[in-house]
Order: C-alpha cells, then sequence, then structure tokens
C-alpha cells in the first residue's frame, strides 16, 4: 500500500500497490479527510481507477503495511498506518489456511486536518528497532530538565509506545490473532465475512472501532473487497515467537517430521499501565497485567493448544510514592474487594471453565498481607463455584533459597494438585488439515506473583512443559527426549519473560538466564541485579509519562473524544438519544452525610454519635464522606513519614459508633480512605451497594512549602454511584489571619493540579463536594467577633467572612455552593470546652471549617456543627440528598434501534432537519417492552407486595392476565413462507434459509455475559486459608 495527499481541500489516499494487485488483492483505495467537526472524518472506499493521483504526492516512501485506526490529539485527527513490520512466521503450517503473523517495528501518524507536521519525523530518533528498546525507553521517558523540542509531533509519545517491537498482527490471510485456537476453531464463521475479535486483546480497538463501524456499512461486496484488501489491522501487545524444527519418525519410513512450536502472549488493555501506576482490579473485575498464553505444537497429524493466564491478585490495593527494593503495599479497600473478586473469577470460569489459581507470594510483611486476604476472598467466593475455583500457595522465593531453581521444577511435580489438575485440564487438539477438535482444554492455571513477571513466567515455563510431555506420552514418546525441542521451549519462554517484562516494567525478565540455559551462572545473577536496579530507576521516574501515553492510545484519558466517521443517520440516533435520556433511565435518591472537623492530632475522647447522626427519626445515609486534618501532630517526623495508625484508630472509633448508634438497620464498609500527613478522608457505605458503586480512586495533592510539603495540601476520592459520580475532597489550606492570598493560592493549586488516573480532574465529575478546615477568618476586631458570636448575630459576621468575600469576587471557590450558616463560628476554642480561645494569642474566632459542593442533582438539607469538645474545633456536618442516574441498557438498545430503523425508512421528502425532528420525537417504545419490576435485595423481592401477600398468586387470577401469545407457539406465523404444517420439507426450508439477508454486522467473538455481582452477605467466614483444593 502507498499513501498519497492531496490539496484543496486536504484528502489522504491509502491505495493498494502493484504488489499488492500481484497477490489478487483488489485495485481499492481508502480516501480520509476531515469532517464538520475536531472529531469527525469522512471515509470513502473506491475504485483505484475513480482516483486522479495527477495533482498528488507520495506523503512517504515507506510501504503502508496497513492501518491502525483514526485518533484525536491536541484539536488534530491523525491517522496511524503501519510503516515497517517483519514477519515473525507461521504459527500453525499444518492448518487449513496459513496463520502467519507479522512484528510492528513502526508506526507513523499523518493528519487530515493540518500540514504542520508533514515534514516532522514522528520519533527524533527514527525507527524504534527491536534491539535496544529497553535503552531507547530510559531516554524517552525520563524527566530531565533539558526542554522539549520547539516542535515536537504531538503523536510522539505514542509511537513510542506502538514502535516498541511489542505488538504484533495477523499476516495475509484473515484469520484472528486475538482468539486462541479452540475458540477460532470453535466459531465456525464464513471464511473473512464477519469480523470476529476478542476485544479482551485488540489493543487498536478503540481507535479502530469507526473503521469498523464504517465497514458495517458497506455492502457485501465492498465489505469483502475492503478485507481483501487487508486495509484495516487489528493488532494484539504481548509477544509471538516461532521455531520449526525436524523431529524423528518411527521407523516406519525414516522421514523425519516437520513439527513447529509457537508461543502467544496476549496482553489485555482493560486495565493496562505500568508498574507502580497500575495494580490489581477494578470494578469491572479486570486485573493488570492480565496475559493469556498459549503454547502451539503443530505436526502434519496434529495440533496442539495449551493455555494459560496470569494476572495480578485480584484485590483493591496499590503502591503509592518512591518505591525502593523495600516494596509498600497498601490494600485499598480491604472490605469492599470481594464483588469484583468473584466478578473477576466468574468471568474466567465463563471463558475458559475451571480455575485452579497458583499464588507465588512469599513470606515477608507486604506480599503476605495480599496472600493472606487473597485467600480469604477465595474461599467465600468458593461457595458458589463448587470444585471449579480453588488454589495452591507456592512461596517461590522460599523454596529457591531453600534448594536453589531445580528444586521448584520437582516440588511442582510432586504437588497433588498441580499434577492433579494438569491431568484434569488437559488440552486443545484437533485434526491437522481438518480443523476438527478432538479433545478440548477443561480449565486453566492462574498464575500470579507479585509483578506477574519473573517467578509467574518461570512456573508457567514449567506447566507447559509438563502438558507438552503429557501429549508426547501419548503420541510420540521418543520426542520426549529430543534436545532440539526443548531447548526451542526453553527460548521461547526465556523471549516470552523478557517480552512481556519489558512492556510492564521496563526491563528484561528476571531468572531467564535459567530458563534459557536450565543453570543459574555467575553472568545471571549480574544481569538479574543490573535488571533490578534499572527497573526501580525506570518505574519510579519515567513511568508516570508512559502511563499516559497508555491511556492516550486506548481512550482512557477524561477528556478524550473517539473519532466518528461521517454517517448521517447514527449521528442522528446519537443526538436523539441523547434528548430522550430520561425515556431509557431511572433516578434514585440517595442520602450522603458529609463531616469534617481538624482534631488538633488528637486521639478519640468521646461518642461520636452526636455529630454522624444529628438528628433522629431520619434515614440512614447510604455514604458517610467524613475528612479529618490535623489528625497527627504536624511534626518533621510526621511530614517526612505519615503514621497511619492514627487514621485507623479514627475509622475503628467511626465504626464502634455505628455498631452502637440506636435503631441499627443496616451495616457499613469502609469503601476506601487515603491520608497525607494530617489530612485523611474516609468514605464509608451501606454494605448492600458495594455492586452498584465503581471506580473508586484515591489522590492527594500537596501545597505546604509550595508544592514540597504535605503539612498543608488536599486528598481526593472519586467514585461512580449507577452512572453519576461523584468527588468528596478534603482540605487544610494555608493558617494565619491575613494569609488570604496564600489560601487563594492553596485552592488554585489543589483545583487545577490535583488529578485522578486518565487525566480525571475536579470538574470532571457530576458532584463535587469539599469538607475541611479552609483556613478562612473573620475580617473584624477579636472583642467585637466575640461579641456578635455570643449574641448569635451570625449576618453582622458573615458580612467580614474571608471565604464569602473571596467566593463573592471569584477568586477562591467559583461556582462553588455554601449552605446557610446558621451556627457560630468553630474555631477555636479551649480543649474540652465551649469557651473561644483564652490563650495567650487570643485567636479571633472564625467559620475556619466549612462544606461546599457544586452538582444539579445535590441537594443541602442540613448544614450544622456538632458539639463535641476533643478539640479546638468544633465539628461540622452536612446531609445532602441527591439524584442518582441508572441507565437501562435494554431499553436504550431498543430505542437506539427503533430509531435507527425509522430513520434508515425516511423518504427523501422527510429529510429536512425539521421534519426529521418532528418524526423521531413522535416515535415511542412498542407496547411489548414491558416496564421491569425493581431489583430484588434481601429484605425486599418484587414478587411480594400487597396484592399477593408471600408471592402467592390465586389461581382464579391467571384468567385476567392478558397475554399475546398464540395457543400453539410454533405455529407459523400467517405470512411465513414456511407451510404451516410442522413438517415442512428439507426442500422448503433450504429454500427459506438462502433466501435469509446476509449479516451485516462485525461481531466480537461470542461469549456469555459475565454473570451479575454476588448479593451482598451479612456475615463473612473468619479465618485465613493458605492452601485450598477441590
Amino acid at each position: 500500500m502507498y499513501l498519497y495527499l492531496g490539496h484543496g481541500p486536504r484528502v489522504l489516499y491509502l491505495i493498494t500497490s502493484p504488489h499488492d494487485e500481484r497477490l489478487g488483492r483488489p485495485r481499492r483505495a481508502l480516501v480520509f479527510r476531515v469532517g464538520d467537526s475536531p472529531i469527525q472524518a469522512v471515509v470513502e472506499f473506491l475504485s483505484k481507477d475513480e482516483i486522479d493521483l495527477t495533482n498528488t504526492v507520495r506523503l512517504t516512501n515507506r510501504v503502508i503495511k496497513g492501518c491502525l485506526g483514526l485518533i484525536s490529539v491536541e484539536g488534530d485527527i491523525f491517522l496511524a498506518l503501519i510503516t515497517s513490520a517483519t514477519e515473525v512466521g507461521n504459527t500453525r503450517p499444518s492448518g487449513s489456511k496459513p496463520e502467519s503473523v507479522a512484528r510492528i517495528h513502526e508506526v507513523s501518524f499523518f493528519s487530515l486536518t493540518s500540514s504542520a507536521w508533514d515534514d516532522l519525523p514522528v520519533s527524533p530518533e527514527g525507527s524504534l528497532g527491536t534491539d535496544g528498546v529497553e535503552g531507547l525507553q530510559i531516554r524517552d521517558y525520563a524527566q530531565t530538565s533539558t526542554p522539549p523540542p520547539l516542535f515536537e509531533h504531538p503523536c510522539l509519545p505514542l509511537t513510542k509506545i506502538i514502535s516498541s517491537g511489542s505488538f504484533y498482527y495477523a499476516l495475509e490471510s484473515p484469520w484472528d490473532l486475538s482468539s486462541r485456537l479452540a475458540v477460532r476453531l470453535a466459531r465456525d464463521t464464513p471464511s473473512g465475512d464477519v469480523v470476529a475479535f476478542d476485544e479482551r486483546f485488540v489493543w487498536n480497538e478503540y481507535i479502530v472501532r469507526s473503521l469498523l463501524d464504517f465497514r458495517d456499512r458497506l455492502d457485501p461486496n465492498e465489505r469483502r473487497d475492503l478485507d481483501h484488501c487487508q486495509f484495516i489491522v487489528l493488532a494484539i501487545q504481548g509477544y509471538v515467537g516461532v521455531f520449526t524444527m525436524s523431529l524423528p519418525a518411527p521407523p516406519t519410513n525414516g522421514t523425519p517430521t516437520i513439527a513447529t512450536l509457537a508461543l502467544i502472549s496476549r496482553l489485555g488493555w482493560k486495565r493496562a499501565g505500568t508498574r507502580f501506576n497500575t495494580r490489581g482490579v477494578d470494578d469491572d473485575g479486570n486485573t493488570a497485567n492480565f496475559v493469556e498464553t498459549e503454547t502451539v505444537f503443530s505436526t502434519d497429524q496434529h495440533c496442539v493448544s495449551y493455555v494459560q493466564v496470569r494476572g495480578s491478585v485480584p484485590l483493591f490495593w496499590e503502591q503509592q510514592g518512591l518505591q525502593t527494593f523495600g516494596q509498600r503495599i497498601q490494600i485499598t479497600r480491604p472490605q469492599a474487594s470481594q464483588p469484583a473478586f468473584e466478578r473477576h473469577f466468574s468471568q474466567l470460569m465463563d471463558e475458559y471453565g475451571a480455575i485452579h489459581a497458583i499464588n507465588l507470594l512469599g513470606s515477608k510483611e507486604n506480599e503476605q498481607s495480599l496472600t493472606t486476604a487473597y485467600g480469604r476472598h477465595l474461599q467465600i467466593a468458593r461457595g458458589a463455584t463448587e470444585d471449579d475455583l480453588s488454589i495452591t500457595h507456592f512461596d517461590f522465593h522460599s523454596v529457591v533459597k531453600t534448594g536453589g531453581h531445580d528444586s521448584v521444577i520437582r516440588d511442582l511435580k510432586r504437588l497433588d494438585t498441580i499434577v492433579d489438575h494438569i491431568d484434569r485440564f488437559g488440552f486443545t487438539m484437533c485434526n491437522a488439515g481438518l480443523d476438527e477438535i478432538i479433545t478440548d482444554q477443561k480449565g486453566v492455571f492462574r498464575t500470579n506473583c507479585l509483578d506477574c513477571l519473573d517467578r509467574t513466567n518461570f512456573v508457567q515455563d514449567i506447566l507447559s512443559c509438563m502438558t507438552l510431555e503429557q501429549y508426547l506420552q501419548l503420541v510420540h514418546r521418543e520426542w520426549i527426549l529430543s534436545n532440539i525441542l526443548w531447548s526451542y521451549h526453553r527460548e521461547l519462554w526465556a523471549e516470552n519473560g523478557d517480552a512481556l517484562s519489558k512492556i510492564y516494567a521496563g526491563t528484561g525478565a528476571l531468572n531467564t538466564s535459567f530458563t534459557r540455559s536450565g543453570k543459574r551462572t555467575l553472568a545471571g545473577v549480574l544481569s538479574d541485579a543490573t535488571k533490578s536496579v534499572s527497573r526501580a530507576y525506570i518505574n519510579n521516574f519515567q513511568d508516570k509519562g508512559k502511563q499516559v501515553a497508555i491511556d492516550m492510545f486506548l481512550g482512557n484519558l477524561s477528556n478524550q473524544r473517539p473519532v466518528t466517521i461521517f454517517d448521517p443517520i447514527h449521528d442522528s440516533v446519537r443526538s436523539a438519544l441523547e434528548q430522550r435520556l430520561s425515556e431509557y433511565s431511572t433516578t434514585k435518591q440517595v442520602t450522603i452525610f458529609t463531616g469534617t472537623w481538624n482534631l488538633n492530632g488528637r486521639p478519640p475522647s468521646e461518642s461520636l454519635l452526636p455529630w454522624l447522626f444529628p438528628r433522629e427519626r431520619l434515614n440512614d445515609p447510604d455514604i458517610f464522606a467524613i475528612g479529618f486534618q490535623e489528625i497527627v501532630p504536624l511534626t518533621a517526623q510526621q511530614i517526612v513519614q505519615t503514621d497511619p495508625e492514627k487514621r485507623k484508630i479514627w475509622e475503628r472509633q467511626i465504626f464502634e459508633t455505628l455498631d452502637r448508634r440506636p435503631d441499627k438497620k443496616c451495616n457499613y464498609v469502609l469503601l476506601r480512605s487515603e491520608q497525607l500527613v494530617g489530612t485523611a478522608l474516609i468514605i464509608l457505605v451501606k454494605n448492600e451497594l458495594l455492586s452498584v458503586i465503581r471506580n473508586v480512586e484515591a489522590t492527594t495533592r500537596k501545597t505546604g512549602l509550595r508544592g514540597m510539603s504535605g503539612n498543608k495540601g488536599a486528598v481526593g476520592i472519586r467514585l461512580e454511584y449507577h452512572d453519576t459520580s461523584f468527588c468528596f475532597l478534603t482540605a487544610h489550606l494555608a493558617a494565619g489571619h491575613s494569609n488570604v492570598e496564600e489560601r487563594n493560592a492553596d485552592y488554585q493549586t489543589i483545583a487545577h493540579g490535583l488529578h485522578f488516573l486518565r487525566g480525571k480532574s475536579i470538574l470532571s465529575h457530576d458532584n463535587v463536594i469539599w469538607l475541611g478546615d479552609m483556613n478562612y477568618r473573620i475580617d473584624m476586631e477579636n472583642f467585637t467577633v466575640r461579641g456578635l458570636a455570643e449574641r448569635d448575630d451570625l449576618d453582622a459576621l458573615l458580612v467580614a467572612d474571608q471565604l464569602k468575600q473571596m467566593m463573592d469576587e471569584g477568586t477562591a471557590f467559583s461556582g462553588y455552593t455554601e449552605g446557610p450558616i446558621l451556627f457560630r463560628p468553630t474555631y477555636r476554642y479551649d480543649l474540652g470546652t465551649d469557651v473561644y480561645d483564652t490563650s495567650e494569642k487570643l485567636r479571633i474566632p472564625a467559620w475556619t471549617d466549612r462544606i461546599l459542593y457544586r452538582g444539579a442533582q445535590l441537594d443541602l438539607s442540613i448544614y450544622s456543627r456538632a458539639e463535641l469538645r476533643g478539640s479546638d474545633h468544633k465539628p461540622v456536618f452536612g446531609l445532602f440528598r441527591a439524584q442518582v442516574r441508572i441507565i437501562d441498557s435494554v431499553k436504550k438498545l431498543a430505542l437506539s434501534r427503533l430509531l435507527f430503523n425509522s430513520i434508515a425508512s425516511t423518504v427523501p421528502g422527510e429529510q429536512s432537519g425539521e421534519q426529521l425532528n418532528e418524526k423521531l420525537a413522535a416515535l415511542v417504545f412498542p407496547s411489548d417492552i414491558a416496564e421491569l419490576p425493581p431489583p430484588s435485595s434481601d429484605d425486599l423481592v418484587w414478587w411480594d407486595g400487597p396484592d399477593c401477600p408471600g408471592g402467592v398468586l390465586p389461581i382464579h387470577e391467571f384468567r385476567r392476565i392478558p397475554t399475546r401469545r398464540k395457543t400453539n407457539p410454533f405455529d407459523s406465523p400467517d405470512d411465513s413462507p414456511l407451510s404451516s404444517s410442522p413438517t415442512s420439507s428439507d426442500e422448503e426450508l433450504y429454500t427459506d434459509a438462502l433466501s435469509l439477508p446476509t449479516p451485516m454486522a462485525p461481531t466480537q467473538a461470542q461469549r456469555k455475559p459475565p454473570p451479575p455481582p454476588p448479593p451482598p452477605r451479612t456475615t463473612k467466614p473468619q479465618g485465613t486459608t493458605t492452601s485450598l483444593s477441590p
């Protein structure tokens, strides 16, 4: 393929080359130009003869290998094209069609909107070859003081990611590299007619989606030509390696057998990222560094496939701050991980069958805490899975320390839980050439260590070897002693370990010298030490920039919008759906308690009931958001190394208060807590809400000493409740009566500098609530303030309130609202009293402790203070009512189809804007789309109501139930082309089948949807488990 540029207007032409045409590909072209909006493109698929290339120029001398998609960066639309790739090999030569793979070496981005980047190389260092990628990463992502070039290509970070040598795509024939052999053979789709793929592993899905939708709208012949031209490429990230060898044949004729050994690792993108930036699980059950690895061994008789998976421990955990060799692990949601944990394993079992987890974490304090929590969660999850989920805990480092790496192999082969599951799971085997499955793999091993790199790769190599030996025992026992086979097997796994480690950690894997040679050498030890030091540097200082590039490529940044291809029908449907949101969604009212208290470094000393439950006969809040300031004394030692124990003491005190409250009706769990020196934010939710609260994240922002110290700053926690987002922030701003500008500067630093993952900011959320010690004072004389406060003349004080003045001027908290202040100033009191400060400093009373909010769905019902005496501040609280939106995806899809069919059937006379809008507005849901009852809970079920107590429906009521069903559901409709007889002939059935329309839409590999989240549990088994087996 070649790329040409036309002017007036700017147009890019991707056309087939003479070489492509000699291979039998059609003479066609894809034409790209910008649309009416900054994120819209116009694409045409034309015959090459329809294009006049006379006034065009060849935009690059490189031969184009394929198109990865369209992406919008900094207001420009770019076309991503593969400009350099090499063939890895045919992974299954014995198949009915070749299954060759190519490795991407360079990707270039060409702008549809501007010529500014035409002459600027995407990579200043030229093509990133596969050698030395590791060294380039150090230079590329280093945060040095050298300023960037004046004109740097905006897609340069993307180029570094995709051109790193870790991306692969299917070559020549249209086969699906993203799916394992068993899925491809079972799919049985018409060759090349439908785009089928495993969406978990296609990394360019975000940028290629618009082109796949464009393909969907073509007629079948055009679609077939587009596929044959191979313009569109689906890429995976991971590793593909192939070795071909000759093995001794049986003594019948002595001709050696040609065998192929391939290893394919597919890295998942749904929780993608670098080592210290992406850990654990998300609320959808996706884990960091999730990889499906498939060993494929093929001969002229059989093809064998063996699949394993790896992934981070599926709990909410992370590693924040500077990490050295003693890594600090924080389990961020210890009480709220079970729904996501079970969702993860439910998805695995639905995809692969039975799962046996192998946990390789050691007995160190940090790793042991993860092991304990892992075992406890899995024990709970096993209650509903019987023998399909089990685990083996294997302390890899302890075994190596005792007996060396050889002892790992010996011990694993002696473990009954491992050997039994290898026998139980088996492998997938098919006939060569016929592609008929003989036996299918019944389950997979899920292996993990801390990073799921070195230890995991070592053990997966052993499991692959054991399974391949199992196959050879049945078919060719003499090959078990083949040195060349096992030499290639070790080399593939060593290369696989290096490739996956470079993606996640920035360096090659440890222990690969032993994997390659079977021996531990001095050179290998020194190499591992060098890699460990390099990892520490790369992961701490370079990976944040790399993480942003990954998120940009995947479309995860909060301000990103996908490029759409001009399509008036779908654009009209999208616009109509936005206007009719209320038709496919409902709202639910929730209550949120927010509280803030500056503790002055004091421990709990009194009941918190007057603060947390200030009013009787009110429903229990759904969410508690509690902010503390000065939870520890602000000493130099605490600023350098914060003590989390004080926060945990207050967490226990809060839970004791919740447990002892009168008329207790529900249980709460700690959703998330986060601390920045003395500032802490704690979020608790009702236990039954865990399954509908997702994407919980925490972050901090320092403002002390110009952002270097955490004695002042803010903590933020964000979450999504159904389909509505919330952001809670607690802040401690600069102190001092006259330091108003410093407080304003602190606010601006937090408002613009506090970011969550994937570029989400404070204002990215539907609802935002600030609570904290804002430290704004009252500009009056001390004596006057005290007198007005004692007389409760609050209006006179509010006139001089610094925060109110700043909000009116728009200097700070612009766009936020505060409830009416009907309580006395909360600062500063003599400890243990209700008397304002009588010390030598005689501080002026002030409303330093405030709650502010923004969001159309928020309604503040109560705003007051509690009369506690455990600090020199009084705690403040606010009780909000909020509307949470719940989108019914089934109704949304039904309405979308209804709108689409209506627009598609519009006659030319109705295509004007007003007529079409009136027609769409008149559409209503068909009567057969019934309203569903609300979801059931432990306390309320939809079938138990006043009309049917206990869910019992009297028999005479059945006669009143309307029905539109025929008496015989198997009767054909009156207009059916088939006869009404149930014994229609085969010829009649076949003739009718031929008349059915060809499917138009590209579909992903069909898979059962994951089961719904489990119902909340009110009790949990106690204790931990170190080893489980069925």
